[in-house]
């Protein structure tokens, strides 16, 4: 049995014991119409930070024909130094919004200030609302293990979220600068993004006040490559599944 043939048969598998609305079972199906199309919902703590963490897999969710959402939980305000914060926010709103143009995804600023995030019973109840409201059957967000206290909290934000839901969808971290940023991230799921990782770079490229070159050169270009031959194929994106009986699947 040839490579493909048999990571095809593992999705297969997966997807059948994960249930209808897993991330298996959604790159299984492929191409859908209008009645099979679910809802992916990404929070990530700051603008290029879903870009550069699964930006592919975003991309290849929305090439089959399933709704996607990012919400980001700060516009960068503390991201360019020497630049007042509500001018960096609107820099970066606009990289952001370029970004989601390319990765063609609707988009959502959840109002938090970057370096300053907070994680309480008010936020909760905000975020909660606003992936609520997009009814995902699917949300990544951060790995909670991560050294940027933002990325924690948007994570937990998330977490909290996923499980005040009675845990109605999958829940998927993913990695960004692993070993620099993201640690002991042992993956449970593969994306392969070779179809999407130019469309992916060049969403990550909208966010030139980040130094794009330098979000690849902290690992992601070797990520996506490391990831790919875990895989088999030439480029993937990796993520942890939270495990948790489903109200769905």
């Amino acid at each position: 049995m040839s490579n493909n043939h048999s990571r095809r048969a593992f999705v297969k598998q997966t997807a059948t014991a994960l249930g209808a609305f897993s991330l298996p079972a959604l790159l299984f199906a492929q191409k859908v119409n209008d009645t099979a199309k679910k809802k992916v919902v990404c929070v990530g703590g700051h603008p290029d930070d879903p870009e550069s963490g699964c930006g592919g897999t975003l991309a290849v969710l929305r090439k089959y024909g399933h709704d996607v959402t990012i919400i980001y939980l700060t516009a960068g305000e503390a991201g360019i130094p020497g630049t007042s914060s509500e001018k960096a926010a609107d820099i970066r709103k606009n990289e952001a919004i370029n970004a989601c143009k390319i990765l063609d995804v609707k988009y959502v600023f959840a109002g938090q200030i970057d370096g300053d995030t907070v994680m309480n019973n008010e936020w909760l109840q905000k975020i909660q609302k606003i992936i609520s409201d997009e009814k995902p059957n699917i949300l990544f967000t951060h790995w909670p293990l991560d050294s940027h206290k933002d990325h924690q909290v948007a994570s937990l934000l998330a977490i909290q979220s996923w499980v005040r839901s009675g845990k109605k969808y999958h829940l998927y971290f993913f990695e960004v600068c692993t070993g620099e940023q993201s640690f002991v991230f042992h993956p449970t799921d593969y994306v392969d993004i070779s179809i999407t990782q130019e469309q992916k770079k060049q969403a990550v490229y909208c966010h030139l006040s980040q130094d794009p070159p330098g979000i690849y050169q902290c690992g992601h270009a070797s990520m996506e490559e490391f990831r790919g031959r875990e895989m088999g194929v030439k480029a993937a994106e990796a993520f942890i599944r939270m495990n948790g009986k489903l109200a769905i699947g």
